[in-house]
């Protein structure tokens, strides 16, 4: 199977790219290198990779980096709330627009499979602080990100279900963890980042709860719905994470200064959150018999010890965030 991997150079798809490599799969990857292209430095003389500078907002790119692809596994998107709330117009463009013309074109050049990298932020906030969403949960987006990935959700899933393409929904969980193109502005990559370097971090709202899943495993997960029979995800939307794996802000912390020592921690209270939910994942460990490798203190010692090498001279740069 040849694979297209829309963001190819981004955070998750970096990762998603190297194991679909080492699987021995044909990878193609469209990427308008909005944060350059360092994290595919390695794998460009790779014979089974093929590289495309593109933007799936434009339909003569789609149309080059579909040809001779099977599959796409689709993570091209202005990602996070505050980078879609600062570059709305962008992305609107991008995660609605140009995620159906991605679709229609895949459609149109007879390709058996698509999968969409959703997040757990369409459940916004738990209407029962006491219990976890699932799959059939009401969806509560507070937010344009997350506003983008429900309508999408709902046109791949509901509206063009039954098309010929195999389509499956994946709902990531809170990202972490070490990637080619390492970000630190995600939550345990910051905490971990700023204890380490300037020996604090502030709290806000420690008891808002998220699901967190390291970005290696978040990667794995798209490979094995390319790999699943596909009656069992057709049409389908898989939470991705484990359920242990919920942590409020204060937990999160806590587990930081296990690894990190000397941090002084400054709690600052707020009792709103737009997003507070916990969610549960047995779907996909039933169904398809996923499972975690990584836990979150796994990921804050990649962190920790990526840092203490001294290796990433300026953690703070603009490189390293997506706005």
């Amino acid at each position: 199977m040849k694979v297209l991997v829309t963001g190819g150079a981004g955070y998750i798809g970096s990762v998603l790219v190297r194991q679909l490599l080492n699987k021995g799969y044909q990878v193609k990857v469209i990427d308008s290198l909005k944060f350059g292209g360092d994290a595919l430095y390695d794998v460009m003389l790779n014979p089974g990779f093929e590289f495309m500078k593109g933007d799936i907002r434009n339909a003569e790119d789609v149309a080059l980096a579909l040809e001779g692809v099977d599959a796409v596994a689709h993570l091209a998107a202005i990602v996070g709330d505050p980078a879609c709330k600062k570059f709305s117009e962008e992305a609107n463009a991008t995660n609605w627009d140009g995620s159906v013309a991605l679709f229609e074109a895949a459609e149109k050049a007879g390709l058996k499979r698509f999968v969409f990298a959703s997040t757990c932020s369409n459940y916004g906030k738990m209407p029962d602080p006491g219990s976890f969403v699932t799959e059939t949960s009401e969806l509560r987006p507070v937010s344009l990100y997350a506003e983008l990935k429900v309508k999408f959700e709902k046109y791949l899933l509901e509206e063009r279900g039954d098309t010929k393409i195999c389509s499956t929904a994946l709902r990531f969980s809170t990202v972490y963890g070490f990637s080619p193109r390492i970000r630190f502005d995600l939550t345990v990559n910051e905490f971990t980042r700023n204890a380490t370097i300037h020996g604090e971090q502030e709290i806000w709202g420690a008891q808002f709860w998220r699901p967190y899943c390291h970005v290696d495993d978040l990667a794995r997960a798209v490979v094995l719905v390319l790999e699943s029979p596909e009656e069992k995800v057709r049409a389908n939307v898989f939470n991705v994470g484990t359920t242990e794996e919920n942590y409020n802000k204060g937990m999160l912390i806590e587990e930081v200064c296990k690894i990190v020592p000397n941090v002084k921690v400054n709690y600052v209270e707020m009792n709103e959150d737009p997003r507070d939910y916990r969610v549960n994942f047995d779907k996909i460990k039933n169904e398809l018999g996923y499972t975690i490798t990584k836990t979150v203190p796994d990921g804050i010692k990649e962190i920790y010890t990526l840092l203490k090498t001294g290796v990433v001279t300026d953690s703070f740069a603009q490189k390293f965030r997506n706005i």
